[in-house]
């Protein structure tokens, strides 16, 4: 009887079994998970999920897990029946890293996402090299490293570690990351091996990198333009990628853009790289050159824009080690009788860089294609600008292409200026010792013009749940996702449609917007049932009311029935930075100048100005709808002691 038992036992065991076990993934900080396990057997099977040193995970015993991944941690899961059988899954690991996690996609399935790639370096002949690499992904990403194009053998974490160094070790290093979904790879990076002698003076470093990009496009009273939403977007990618803190605004009154500029004075510090990029209308006076607000009246005059060395002159008061500001607008003279002049400066500060698109009294161009429209400027700079050369070798990387270009051959060139003292690169690491207070400071500041809303949940008379989720696109632009989470017993055909309070002007649909720039922009999630974009954030004076409506047609009396819940998210993003209170410290009389010239917002009633020919088109503002520049464009002459008040 006994070896009956036994064999009878042994069947049973073995009609328990494991059919797909976890599998490890390393996710940012955070993130939530879903850890799965299938198993096969009689009856009813039980599930239990366990961490290291067999704790229990709470409401762990399903088959699936949903954790919210806080640490790092291994986890197993058993798995039994109603007959005394149990098996294991095999162990996995979560890892939650608490990196940067910018530019990881909305909608992530799980492909590699590198999160922090290999930094070049020079390293003493005989000393520790050390490569990092991390990549978030689900299943958790394999790695493996090449020296000049062949794989190093046993090199297959995200430290590439070798004790001592020698000169076979110098060359050019990269990590091929990978999992089942996808294969990506880092940029290759330099390392050299030196004697103690020969080693280069220590590399350059920021205490923190802050940037501020604008693009302005819907004028009231001048043509508008296309390509600054796609330049200030893919701008603002790029740096995120190089360790910037960017705000990113589109269409400024000249009000918001000194109150956008003001805060991000405020940001920058000794020793902090800041970075200003302005795409739009412009031009040049008197050796100054101007940014043309989205109010400028016609003709406009200097009160009614932006000076640019204005601003680089507040950003050298701050005293940081580098500034640059990379201006993708026109540079036509106006009233060339006038003697060129310029801002006083402050001393030989060095280490600031002028990137102009165009060189003097000539224009930038952008090109209309389709949905692809761009500025050649951008369109060259954002092909070069993660190169971890010196910030000047950049640009002149950009001048060389835009000058090969054929669509502008003899229109446009790009101008550099600067007065860089050190080999300073935009990729430079962010060195933070000695600085924490202040880093403390601009990280809260940052964050308030780009925190967004939590998601909400609204529960309707009808039984349906909906859920209110947020993206943003710009630091002024929201997008608002409604997505049906749960039917109600008596409900089918579910639509969700969602309105703000107040009404937000939306500036991706107007005149001449084509629905290929909407969808190579703003893709719509295949979830979610309804969007909404919620644009010029920065002109909120009052909480942000978001208003869901559900309709429905109801089982009982066949007729379709709508409700209505509201979902308040305060002053989201840059609305809360109040930038049309700016903090005005200039003489009453400028200051009634001033107010005179105010044209209000760019919700205007006149129509816009758009540019519908083949491109390329100009980022000049004419007088009126004419390709000749008139006399009757050239702003007044400024009032040079306006000088020694120094305001915007």
């Amino acid at each position: 009887m006994t070896g009956s038992r036994t064999k009878s036992r042994r069947i049973m065991i073995s009609e328990l079994f494991i059919v797909r076990h976890p599998f490890s993934v390393c996710v940012p900080a955070d993130h939530k998970v879903t850890l799965r396990v299938r198993a096969e057997g009689k009856g009813i099977l039980h599930y239990q999920w366990f961490t290291e040193d067999d704790e229990e995970v709470f409401a762990g015993n399903k088959e699936d897990l949903t954790i919210q991944a806080k640490k790092s941690q291994p986890y197993i899961c058993r798995v039994s029946d109603n007959f005394c059988n149990c098996v294991f899954s095999d162990w996995v690991k979560v890892k939650a890293l608490d990196i940067d996690k910018s530019g990881l996609p909305i909608h992530w399935q799980g492909e590699p996402h590198i999160a922090e790639s290999p930094k070049p370096q020079t390293v003493r002949q005989g000393k520790k090299l050390t490569l990092h690499c991390a990549a978030f992904g689900i299943p958790t990403p394999h790695y493996q490293w090449y020296r000049n194009g062949q794989p190093l053998q046993d090199k297959t974490t995200g430290m590439l570690q070798i004790d001592n160094a020698t000169a076979e070790h110098e060359g050019s290093y990269l990590c091929c990351i990978s999992n089942i979904l996808q294969e990506t790879w880092t940029e290759p990076v330099d390392v050299g091996i030196v004697q103690t002698d020969l080693l280069p003076t220590p590399a350059t470093t920021a205490t923190d990198k802050v940037a501020l990009l604008i693009g302005n496009l819907n004028y009231s009273h001048h043509p508008a333009l296309m390509a600054p939403i796609m330049d200030v977007h893919q701008l603002a990618n790029l740096l995120q990628q190089l360790g910037f803190r960017v705000v990113s605004l589109l269409d400024l009154t000249r009000e918001e853009m000194l109150g956008a500029i003001e805060k991000f004075i405020q940001l920058l510090d000794r020793g902090v790289y800041g970075l200003f990029y302005y795409a739009g209308h412009g031009y040049e006076h008197a050796g100054r050159n101007y940014l043309v607000a989205v109010d400028a009246p016609q003709p406009y005059r200097p009160e009614n824009c932006v000076c640019v060395q204005r601003v680089m002159r507040s950003m050298q008061e701050k005293q940081t080690a580098l500034s640059v500001m990379l201006l993708d607008t026109c540079r036509k003279w106006y009233n060339q009788d006038c003697i060129p002049s310029g801002i006083m400066p402050l001393g030989p500060t060095g280490n600031t860089v002028y990137g102009y698109a165009t060189c003097e009294d000539a224009e930038a161009f952008e090109v209309q294609d389709g949905g692809k429209s761009t500025g050649i400027f951008t369109k060259y700079l954002n092909a070069h600008i993660l190169q971890t050369e010196k910030v000047t070798h950049v640009l002149e990387r950009v001048s060389e292409d835009l000058g090969r270009d054929p669509l502008v051959t003899g229109k446009q060139q790009v101008e550099i200026k600067h007065t860089l003292k050190e080999p300073r690169s935009l990729a430079d690491p962010v060195q933070t010792a000695g600085h924490t207070r202040e880093l403390h400071l601009r990280d809260a500041c940052w964050r308030q013009a780009n925190k967004l809303p939590r998601k909400k949940r609204r529960m309707f008379v009808c039984g349906v749940e909906v859920e209110v989720s947020f993206s943003a696109l710009f630091s002024n632009v929201l997008m608002a996702f409604a997505t049906v989470k749960t039917k109600g017993p008596r409900t089918q055909d579910c639509t969700v449609t969602l309105s703000s309070i107040p009404p937000m002007e939306d500036i991706f649909s107007g005149p001449g917007r084509s629905e290929e720039m909407d969808s190579l922009l703003f893709t719509k999630s295949e979830n979610t049932d309804s969007t909404l974009r919620l644009c010029a954030l920065q002109k909120l004076t009052e909480s942000l009311v978001i208003k869901v409506d559900l309709h429905y047609t109801d089982m009982d009396s066949k007729l379709r029935q709508t409700e209505s819940q509201q979902v308040d998210i305060g002053k989201p993003m840059v609305a809360s930075c109040k930038l049309h209170r700016r903090n005005h410290t200039t003489p009453a009389k400028k200051k009634e100048g001033a107010s005179a010239q105010s044209m209000g917002n760019i919700t205007s009633s006149k129509p816009r100005l758009h540019q519908t020919q083949a491109g390329p088109f100009t980022r000049k503002a004419e007088c009126a709808a004419k390709v000749a520049v008139t006399r009757g464009n050239e702003p007044e002459e400024n009032d040079e002691n306006e000088l020694q008040d120094f305001t915007f």
